[in-house]
C-alpha cells in the first residue's frame, strides 16, 4: 500500500490529460466543504435526548460538565465550537504539515485526508450515540480539522504545475468546490435527518454514518486520481512569463518553506487575506439576523420594526432571510471562479486593489441602505436592492480572495514548495475566523446594550470592516519582488528536488510502453467532470429554491 501511494507512483506519462486534475480536487473539496454547512445539525443536537424538546443542562453544569454529561442535552453554543476547530486545526495542520504534503505528493495526502474527515465523522456518530460531546469535538473537531487542511491544500501545488498558464483559474476551480460543499452537503444532511427521524431519535447520528462513506468514496476517487507532471513539464505552446515581457511579480526561481515566516512579502500576504477573510466570514456568520433586524418588516411589506412584529411575522422574514443566505453563498463560489480566473489577466496585487476599494466602499454604503429602510415603504424596497447587491459583491470577493492567494504566492515564492507555504498562509484564515466573527458579534452586543435600535446596531461595524480593508490595501501596495537572498541556490533546489522524487521523470518510468503509455480517453475525462458537476448541480438547485423565497 505504500508503495501504490509513492510520489513516483503518479507522475504522469505521455498523453496525460492535464483536465483530469481539476475534478479530482472538486472530489475532495466539495466533501470537506461540507464543514461550513455543520450549522445544520446544531438545532437537532440540542435536543438529541429530549427529541421534541431540549433538556436544559442545570446551571451548575458548565461547558467542561456538558463534555462528559449524558443527562442532559448540548448547548448550541457548546456544539459551536466543533466549527470553531474546523479552521483553527484546518490552518495549523495545514501549517505543520505542508513541507510533508509537498515530498510525499498529493495522492498519499489525500487518503490521509479521506480518512481524518470521514473517520473523524464515525467517532462522532459514535459520540452522539453514547451522548459523550468530548468525542465529537475529537472525531469532527480535531481529526476532522486535520483532514480539512490536508484536504484543502493537497491540490493546491499540483494544480499550479499543471496550469502554469492558468494558475488563478486552476486554483480557483479546487477552491471553487470547497466553497460548494456546504450547498450540497447541508440539504442532503437535511433530508437524511428527515428520513432517519423517529420518535427516539433525531436522525444525526445516521446521518453522519451515510454521509462519511459517500465522502469516503469521492475522497479516495479523487485522491487516487491525483496525478503529478514531471520535473519541467509545460504546456505545448507555452512560454513562461519571465522570457514573454520580464514581470517581475511573477519568479521562475523558488524559495523554501522554512525560510517564509521571515520574508516581509509572507506577512503582508498573510495580512492581505487576514483583512479580507476577517470581513467576509463576520459577515456571513450574522447575515440572516442583519438583514431581518436591519429592515424588518419591510421584507414582507409590513411598514413595522423588527421588535414590533408577531410570531408569524417573524417566522416570514426568517424565510425570506434564510434564500437571502443562500444567495450569498451563490455569489460566494462563483466569486471563487470568476474573480482567481480574472486575475490571470489582472495579475494578482491589482486583483485584490479591486477586492479592498470597491469592497471598502460596499461595506461603507451599508449604513446608508440600513438609514433608507427607516423611511417609507418604498425607500425601504429601494435600499433592499442596495443592501442585497452590496453584500453579493461582498461574498464574491470574500471567495475570490481565497482563491487568488495559491496563485499569488505561486508568482512570488515560486510553484516547487506552493503548497507548503500556502498551508502555512492558512493560519491567516485561522485568525479571521476568530477575529471577524468577534468583531460583528460583540460590536452588535455593545450596540443594544447602548440602547441603539437594532436596525442601527450594525453601522459601525460595517466601518469597521471598511477599516480592515484599508488596512489590507495598504498591505497589498507594499508587496514587491523578493530580494535574490530568499531564493534556494540551484543545489539547495536540487537536493528539495530529490526529496520530493522530482527526479524521476514519466519516460523514464514508462519507457518502452509507447508514447500513448498514459493516455487518458476522453469520455473518462468527461465522466469524471460529470461525477462532480452533477452533484454540484444538484446543490445549485437545491440553493435556488431557497433563493426564490427571497424574490417571492
Amino acid at each position: 500500500m505504500s508503495g501504490f501511494l509513492d510520489k513516483e507512483r503518479i507522475i504522469a506519462g505521455p498523453g496525460f490529460n492535464r483536465w483530469l486534475v481539476p475534478p479530482a480536487a472538486l472530489a475532495i473539496h466539495l466533501c470537506i466543504g461540507m464543514a461550513y454547512g455543520f450549522s445544520v445539525f446544531w438545532l437537532p443536537l440540542s435536543r438529541s435526548l429530549g427529541i421534541k424538546d431540549a433538556i436544559k443542562c442545570g446551571p451548575e453544569v458548565g461547558f467542561f460538565a456538558q463534555l462528559f454529561s449524558t443527562t442532559c442535552d448540548w448547548q448550541i453554543s457548546t456544539l459551536g465550537w466543533m466549527y470553531t476547530l474546523f479552521f483553527v486545526l484546518l490552518g495549523s495542520s495545514a501549517a505543520v504539515w505542508g513541507g510533508w504534503l509537498e515530498r510525499v505528493g498529493p495522492r498519499r495526502a489525500g487518503v490521509v485526508s479521506a480518512i481524518c474527515w470521514c473517520g473523524g465523522m464515525l467517532i462522532s456518530a459514535l459520540g452522539i450515540y453514547l451522548h459523550q460531546f468530548w468525542l465529537m469535538l475529537l472525531g469532527s473537531g480535531v481529526i476532522g480539522g486535520i483532514g480539512l487542511g490536508l484536504g484543502y491544500i493537497s491540490p493546491v501545488s499540483t494544480l499550479i504545475k499543471w496550469f502554469p498558464d492558468r494558475r488563478g483559474m486552476a486554483t480557483g476551480m479546487a477552491i471553487m468546490g470547497f466553497g460548494g460543499g456546504a450547498m450540497i452537503g447541508s440539504p442532503l444532511a437535511a433530508d437524511l435527518m428527515k428520513y432517519f427521524a423517529s420518535p427516539t431519535s433525531v436522525g444525526v447520528m445516521q446521518t453522519f454514518v451515510v454521509m462519511a462513506l459517500i465522502y469516503f468514496v469521492f475522497m479516495m476517487a479523487g485522491a487516487l486520481t491525483y496525478r503529478v507532471p514531471e520535473t519541467g513539464w509545460k504546456p505545448d505552446g507555452w512560454t513562461p512569463p519571465l522570457a514573454q515581457a520580464s514581470n517581475a511579480m511573477i519568479t521562475q526561481r523558488h524559495v523554501h518553506v522554512k525560510k517564509v515566516w521571515g520574508i516581509p512579502q509572507f506577512w503582508l500576504i498573510w495580512m492581505v487575506l487576514c483583512m479580507n477573510v476577517s470581513a467576509g466570514i463576520g459577515v456571513i456568520g450574522m447575515s440572516s439576523p442583519m438583514l431581518q433586524e436591519v429592515f424588518g418588516g419591510s421584507l414582507i411589506g409590513v411598514t413595522k420594526k423588527f421588535g414590533e412584529l408577531d410570531k408569524t411575522q417573524l417566522a416570514a422574514i426568517a424565510t425570506v432571510a434564510a434564500g437571502f443566505t443562500a444567495l450569498l453563498s451563490l455569489f460566494n463560489i462563483g466569486g471563487r471562479f470568476f474573480w482567481a480566473s480574472l486575475s490571470d489577466k489582472l495579475g494578482r496585487k491589482m486583483t485584490y486593489v479591486v477586492f479592498f476599494v470597491f469592497g471598502g466602499l460596499m461595506y461603507f454604503s451599508v449604513p446608508g441602505s440600513a438609514a433608507a429602510a427607516t423611511g417609507v415603504s418604498g425607500a425601504a424596497t429601494g435600499s433592499i436592492v442596495l443592501f442585497v447587491g452590496a453584500f453579493c459583491v461582498i461574498l464574491s470577493m470574500y471567495g475570490g480572495g481565497f482563491a487568488t492567494a495559491p496563485a499569488y504566492l505561486a508568482d512570488l515564492f515560486g510553484t516547487q514548495m506552493v503548497g507548503a507555504i500556502h498551508g502555512r498562509l492558512l493560519t491567516a484564515w485561522a485568525t479571521a475566523g476568530v477575529l471577524g466573527p468577534v468583531v460583528v458579534n460583540y460590536m452588535r452586543e455593545y450596540q443594544l446594550g447602548l440602547g441603539i435600535p437594532r436596525e442601527q446596531v450594525y453601522n459601525q461595524t460595517m466601518y469597521i470592516l471598511s477599516g480592515m480593508l484599508v488596512v489590507g490595501l495598504i498591505c497589498n501596495l507594499l508587496v514587491r519582488p523578493l530580494a535574490d537572498k530568499w531564493f534556494m541556490t540551484d543545489s539547495e533546489l536540487a537536493e528539495e528536488k530529490r526529496l520530493a522524487h522530482d527526479k524521476a521523470a514519466s519516460s523514464e518510468l514508462h519507457r518502452g510502453s509507447g508514447a500513448a503509455a498514459d493516455a487518458v480517453s476522453p469520455a473518462w475525462v468527461a465522466l469524471a467532470w460529470l461525477a462532480v458537476g452533477i452533484p454540484l448541480a444538484w446543490g445549485v438547485y437545491r440553493t435556488l429554491q431557497n433563493v426564490a423565497k427571497f424574490f417571492v
